[in-house]
């Protein structure tokens, strides 16, 4: 079964939100606090996203708020340099700073991640910095969880979200929890709900599932009757080693295996799935290819230091997948 979008579009993929700076640790197999150096990358769901999808060989663009400072152009020249349009990306002049995710790697299967994001400046997008113009040229916005927690971002994702469904754009909803941007879990359910219920694909963890729906151990199958209630019309629930399931809203459930890989971190195996599957999506592959792109994408970037930085070819995903039939 393939999914449709409007080919008429002039982009493939549009992010939105967040794009901030990944310190990662050089020093593996040790605690944060014995760690001296750290490598630096272009960080953020939606901005890893948008490098996938760009360094996949699809038309993207990204809108976001970025600080007016060195990082801020750092993350612009990179995306720029991979081919993702930064002509919407606004810079902050209200002196907001970029935020920051260092990395521990203590062993494959420890892995933490300590935010910086008091005052950062991609939750300063305002809904007056948002383009109609832009947003209707695409055929898939892809918006994520972190970029509603706060005001004024979260007016701004909900005009793109309006602004999307006024111009037959599929609205592509990562769901992306960061449990450190939000106030209380009642109010990441609500948010969620919203966008979710206006959403065309909805893609998370089984434990961001449960977040959107606010109680732990949630069942697939009563997620997927509660949404398909509404737009959605393809969700797409990660179970980490056990695979993923897509659901579409006609009936069909389709299932992708995990691939194997020696795993060096954990963090950057969501972007890059949602990165795999989309450009699958969009390029007219089937929905059980797309599932295994996606997992296949994430074996790779969770085998490496980076996240954006180590975001595959269409034939290092092709490769491995053959490889592992």
């Amino acid at each position: 079964m393939k999914y449709q979008f409007d080919d008429s579009k002039k982009y493939d993929v549009i992010a939105v939100g967040r794009a901030c700076i990944d310190l990662n640790a050089v020093e593996y197999n040790r605690p944060m606090e014995e760690t001296m150096t750290f490598s630096k990358y272009v960080g953020g769901s939606p901005a890893n996203i948008a490098i996938g999808t760009a360094k996949l060989g699809l038309k993207v663009g990204f809108v976001g708020k970025i600080p007016d400072d060195q990082h801020g152009r750092f993350i612009e020249q990179y995306m720029r340099n991979v081919g993702v349009d930064t002509s919407e990306m606004i810079v902050d002049k209200d002196g907001h700073k970029t935020g920051l995710a260092f990395t521990e790697i203590k062993s494959p299967d420890e892995c933490s991640i300590l935010m910086y994001r008091d005052q950062v400046a991609d939750l300063y997008l305002q809904t007056d910095e948002i383009n109609e113009d832009y947003i209707k040229n695409t055929k898939a916005l892809v918006i994520s969880g972190t970029a509603l927690s706060q005001s004024p971002s979260r007016e701004a994702i909900l005009k793109t979200v309006q602004l999307a469904r006024q111009h037959d754009v599929k609205i592509v909803f990562e769901l992306d929890y960061r449990p450190y941007t939000w106030k209380t879990t009642e109010e990441t359910a609500v948010y969620y709900q919203l966008v979710a219920e206006q959403a065309n694909i909805v893609i998370g963890t089984r434990d961001e599932f449960d977040m959107l729906e606010n109680h732990v151990g949630g069942e697939n199958a009563a997620t997927v009757t509660a949404l398909f209630g509404h737009t959605p019309e393809l969700i797409v629930i990660k179970h980490g080693v056990e695979g993923s399931y897509a659901y579409t809203k006609s009936g069909e459930t389709f299932r992708g295996k995990a691939y194997m890989t020696k795993v060096l971190k954990t963090f950057g195996a969501g972007d890059s799935y949602a990165s795999a599957f989309l450009y699958a999506l969009i390029t007219g592959e089937s929905i059980e290819t797309a599932l295994k792109f996606g997992s296949a994408s994430a074996s790779i970037v969770v085998s490496k230091h980076s996240s954006s930085e180590a975001m595959p070819s269409v034939s290092e995903i092709e490769d491995l997948i053959a490889a592992q039939v």
